[in-house]
């Protein structure tokens, strides 16, 4: 075996080079989505109380309901990466607790809409 490898990599030092590159890519991504699976399919963290700290793509996944409605709602730029509630209620000059007032409005609002989904 070990012959094998060092005579590819005396042959073929970048097809080589890249498939080990692929390979750990590959590898990330997977432990990534593993790692994220374990996490959200912990039911600690679905339907989590609204905290500052969270973004509005967070309180969308735990709470289930589409990221786009939460962001269209709240107005939060496209382009903003990552502003949690704190920093939506800082920009706006507003306590935290009315945008969480108005997050746990909008989740009630879209289940009264929608009540086949799953709570």
């Amino acid at each position: 075996m070990t012959s094998a490898v060092r005579r590819l990599w005396t042959d073929h030092k970048l097809l080589l080079a890249g498939f080990l590159l692929a390979l750990a890519v590959m590898l990330f991504f997977a432990v990534r989505s593993v790692m994220f699976w374990v996490y959200w399919a912990d039911p600690a963290h679905r339907e989590e109380p609204i905290a500052g700290w969270m973004t509005a793509r967070y309180v969308a996944h735990s709470w289930s309901i589409p990221p786009e409605i939460l962001r269209d709602a709240l107005e939060v730029p496209a382009d903003a990466r990552r502003l949690t509630i704190d920093d939506l209620a800082e920009a706006r000059g507003v306590p935290a607790e009315e945008i969480i007032r108005q997050i746990e409005a909008i989740i009630a609002a879209h289940r009264a809409a929608d009540p086949v989904q799953k709570p």
